[in-house]
């Protein structure tokens, strides 16, 4: 469930007498601190087998007779569920009178196609069925759905009656909260479009056969998504020291099957849009395979930049607590391990940053006889003569330029080329080389020594360069369990266009796809879609990629807007929404704040400290608001979330964009990347997210919301 670590049930350990249950950590989280010192004075007597003394009472009028609830203090009491052989789980802790009322609501189940554990608000089925029309007021929304399939699937017989009447998929979403989760999201999936056998495909790794419905401990175990069985005292208060991270670290079944599967032969690729869990699948993956190594061989684990990796390292340092582990897997971003691996050679190294090639750039386009911009330009050489290693003008001439806008004739590449040579030869000059650069001179000095790793796990695949590409490939021999990728071509904010198979890099056959969102609400999901075009995008296995399907699991408040005069206004506003948080006890580095541009970041932090608010410095090892671009919020998530400065001429950003009167494919294109760098920003928040702007708003947002 919430950590890797309960994957190990102790069956036979009599010292896990509670186990805790999925909507037990978030409620936790939320607590004051006395309060949770009371919870945890609970948890010791079940690990003391002293749990008579908690009073373990049943409920009149319970939809389950095996609920229970325990006093906690004189305001709270927990949720508790007998699974049988003397086995509790602690599923809830809430005031009083709402605990009562979750007890005497809900209903316990076992999934006769999957054999997990499953909850219901029986009370609340029982509400809607009362209240339903008793036919479709149009056609149905399942009315193409077998009895069959619904029981294939594991959707239980006696709910059809009430899906039968649904028509829309309003009615199917009240049933969320009341509807056990796997057969609602089942449900979702097949209102969205998803033929069954796309459906049960999905599901087939999971089904089992031989359940016993009355075996609640059984499908407990078989549930990891739901119930964790700790090992011992001293592992959970491991967990309860920070409940919101190690939520984090949270598995679900699909992903599990993805992460667990024993061989792949040959690169495996991942996709799936935010929130879906690719981040953590791979996380998986990595001390999976470093957990069959001998010593002496690694995993490498790499992304994009230097933030993510960062925050790769964090997690996977929740995630095992076996040094030996950790120690055979290598967590750097991409940039670092090319640096890295050119400097070994004693070559002295010097990055041309965008604040010395810029002005070149500049210089050159001011120069050149065609009227090109300096953007073009740059990203000219970038995705279409280093991605394909062009060095001649005649190479250059007839290559393909697959995602660059409108062609160019012979003539004008002749110009282009002219101009684009001119600043290398500079950098030469200046003996500086672009991260690009330098990541295809460490694939040629990677390619004459004998392969450094046994695995590679990429995350955040979609935005690396092809040269990045060549040298991952390079770093690791083909065979089984060689490359396992994750990517999100929803998610490219950089302008790369990459083919796995031209690289050599052969995924077909071996990729999976996730749809299901498992941080972010069906509320903030049903915006954060809205910020997208609705295209197709094409991904690195050269198959276009779509949302059909995508869905959140979870409901919560709606996005609040928030418009302001001016920008003072905006952060005085921004201060007291961050103030609230954590006055609610929101952990500081659960709470995000981004922005366009590093300006406003900068404002945003000093705003903040002179407020006394605590904001993060990792250079300094500071804990605190995590405040950031949104280019750099990538890769992260957060519990709540503000999203600030939206304001027209400020996103999309004006040096963004190609201009529509130079190259119209090329502004269309620049402006579909700013809209998937606001979807990227948008699916960060898990639980709550808050936008505002200065002005008028983002013509990005969507008209109404």
């Amino acid at each position: 469930m919430v950590a890797r670590h309960f994957r190990h049930v102790h069956q036979g350990d009599r010292m896990a007498e509670l186990a805790i249950g999925r909507d037990f950590l978030p409620a936790y989280a939320r607590l004051e601190r006395r309060v949770q010192r009371s919870v945890d004075a609970a948890i010791s007597k079940f690990a003391a087998h002293t749990h008579a003394g908690l009073h373990l009472e049943k409920l009149a009028g319970a939809r389950d007779g095996r609920i229970r609830t325990i006093r906690i203090d004189q305001f709270y009491r927990g949720v508790v569920l007998s699974l049988g052989e003397g086995r509790y789980a602690l599923v809830h802790v809430l005031p009083h009178d709402d605990a009562i009322s979750y007890a005497v609501s809900r209903r316990f189940t076992v999934n006769q196609a999957l054999g997990v554990l499953e909850m219901r608000d029986q009370a609340g089925i029982e509400e809607f069925a009362r209240t339903a029309p008793a036919s479709p007021s149009s056609d149905g929304l399942f009315d193409k759905i077998s009895t069959a399939d619904f029981t294939r699937l594991g959707v239980d017989e006696d709910l059809l009656p009430l899906l039968r009447v649904i028509s829309t998929d309003q009615q199917l979403e009240s049933l969320a909260g009341r509807l056990p989760e796997t057969q609602l999201d089942i449900l979702r999936g097949l209102a969205s479009g998803m033929p069954v056998d796309e459906v049960w495909t999905e599901l087939a790794d999971r089904i089992v056969s031989g359940v016993d419905s009355d075996d609640l401990l059984t499908a407990a175990r078989r549930t990891p998504e739901r119930i964790a069985f700790v090992s011992g005292p001293v592992e959970l208060a491991g967990i309860l020291a920070h409940p919101f991270d190690v939520w984090r670290t949270f598995l679900h079944p699909t992903q599990r099957d993805i992460a667990y599967r024993e061989t792949y032969n040959g690169p495996a690729l991942v996709t799936g849009s935010a929130g879906t869990g690719k981040t953590v699948t791979g996380l998986h993956r990595a001390v999976f395979l470093a957990e069959r190594l001998p010593d002496g061989q690694k995993v490498l684990l790499t992304t994009f930049t230097r933030a993510l990796a960062d925050a790769l390292a964090r997690q996977l340092y929740r995630l095992t607590d076996d040094a030996g582990v950790r120690a055979r897997i290598d967590v750097i971003s991409v940039d670092r391990l090319a640096y890295e691996i050119v400097s070994r050679s004693g070559k002295k190294i010097k990055i041309a940053e965008s604040e010395v090639t810029d002005p070149l750039w500049e210089a050159a386009a001011v120069a050149a006889p065609v009227t090109v911009s300096a953007a073009f330009l740059k990203r000219e050489w970038e995705q279409v003569v280093l991605a394909q290693q062009l060095t001649t003008a005649d190479a250059y001439r007839d290559a393909p330029r697959r995602g660059r806008g409108e062609g160019l004739r012979a003539a004008k590449r002749d110009q282009v080329w002219a101009a684009i040579t001119g600043v290398e030869r500079e950098l030469v000059k200046r003996r500086l080389r672009t991260h690009i650069q330098l990541a295809d001179e460490a694939a040629a000095a990677a390619r004459t020594l004998p392969a450094p790793y046994r695995h590679v796990i990429v995350d955040e695949g979609q935005d690396l360069h092809p040269a990045q590409w060549r040298l991952l490939r390079a770093l690791v021999a083909p065979g089984v369990n060689d490359m396992f990728l994750l990517a999100d071509p929803f998610q490219r904010i950089y302008d790369n266009h990459v083919s796995l198979t031209q690289l050599g890099i052969e995924v077909r056959g071996r990729t999976r796809r996730l749809t299901v969102n498992y941080r972010t609400t069906h509320e903030i999901l049903d915006l954060s879609v809205k910020i997208l075009s609705g295209d197709p995008a094409v991904g690195l296995d050269d198959q276009h990629d779509t949302l059909r399907g995508y869905r959140s699991i979870t409901r919560g408040g709606p996005p609040e807007y928030a418009g302001h005069r001016d920008r003072d206004a905006e952060f005085d506003a921004l201060i007291e929404r961050v103030g609230t948080w954590l006055d609610q006890g929101v952990e500081p580095h659960a709470i995000g704040v981004a922005a366009r541009n590093g300006q406003l970041v900068k404002t945003v932090r000093a705003v903040l400290a002179d407020a006394h608010i605590p904001v993060a410095d990792d250079k300094r090892g500071v804990d605190g608001v995590q405040v950031a671009t949104m280019h750099r919020m990538k890769g992260l998530e957060f519990q709540c979330l503000a999203l600030v400065g939206l304001d027209a001429g400020v996103l999309p950003a004006p040096n963004a964009l190609t201009s529509a009167d130079e190259d119209p494919h090329a502004h269309q294109q620049d402006l579909q990347r700013e809209r998937c760098l606001l979807f990227v920003a948008l699916t960060r928040a898990r639980d709550v997210l808050y936008l505002s702007h200065s002005g008028a708003p983002s013509t990005l947002l969507p008209v109404g919301r």
